[in-house]
């Protein structure tokens, strides 16, 4: 696990705001990865970052909410890339959503049911099977 915590691409958030999850709509731009699509926050690792570090600062870069640590739950690898992407879920109350402002990335945000994101044609697939896999945990 030591390898898998010092050599990571990045990491996203299953991020629930009561019962539905955030999602972010990706820029159409064509050089970067699943353009157009629809995305969980996160991103890439910067410097040394642990994958939590990571995970909070670009929730807070990209949609405005300072989440701690401890709101962080299922630390899960994404064995899709390599290196590989950590996953994390977080559940924050409902009202939290009048906290949520787009950062510069991205075309919008918003609220999806976790069925509907995973019957979406512009979900990311490698995403939405983490979100199955998370969902399936949770019985």
């Amino acid at each position: 696990m030591t390898d898998a915590r010092t050599r990571f691409s990045g990491s996203k958030l299953i991020l629930f705001v009561g019962a539905k999850l955030v999602v972010l709509e990706r820029d159409p731009k064509p050089w970067i990865d699943w353009p157009g699509r629809l995305d969980f926050p996160g991103g890439q690792r910067e410097g040394q970052e642990t994958p939590e570090a990571c995970t909070l600062r670009e929730v807070h870069e990209e949609i405005a909410l300072t989440l701690s640590e401890t709101d962080l739950t299922w630390p899960t690898l994404s064995l899709h890339k390599d290196p590989p992407d950590w996953f994390f879920a977080a559940h924050l109350p409902a009202a939290q959503v009048k906290d949520i402002r787009l950062g510069d990335e991205g075309r919008g945000w918003r609220l999806m049911t976790p069925q509907d994101y995973l019957a979406a044609p512009l979900a990311i697939p490698p995403f939405a099977a983490m979100l199955a896999r998370y969902l399936s945990n949770q019985r």
